[in-house]
């Protein structure tokens, strides 16, 4: 049973078809770690316009696997329409990139991919 990540909603919306659902973590693994890579690029050179989108962007995947962030994602979005330092963003930062790479590394053993 995973621990960083939950198939609750995956499994539902599939109708528990394990080719399907294998289909949708393989795009999760492709499209997550370099949307989350841009996300800190963007925060590291102050775009906040990118970390938005790119938060924005991976919000529904999150929610999908049922990675709870969507306080730390709903902070980014904030943070991107305000004029806060970076620094102001980066704890919810560091949790986003923690929780996301470890749902990751997890999907990877579980899914043998």
């Amino acid at each position: 049973m995973p621990t960083h990540y939950d198939l609750y909603q995956l499994e539902d919306m599939s109708g528990g078809d394990k080719e399907f659902m294998k289909t949708v973590v393989e795009a999760f693994l492709v499209e997550i770690p370099p949307d989350l890579e841009s996300m800190q690029l963007a925060i590291d050179n102050d775009n906040h316009k990118m970390a938005y989108q790119f938060a924005h962007k991976m919000k529904p995947n999150l929610e999908m696997f049922g990675i709870d962030l969507i306080r730390e994602i709903s902070a980014m979005e904030r943070w991107a329409d305000s004029n806060k330092p970076t620094s102001a963003i980066r704890p919810q930062l560091n949790t986003i990139v923690t929780m996301v790479n470890d749902a990751i590394a997890e999907m990877r053993k579980d899914w043998k991919m």
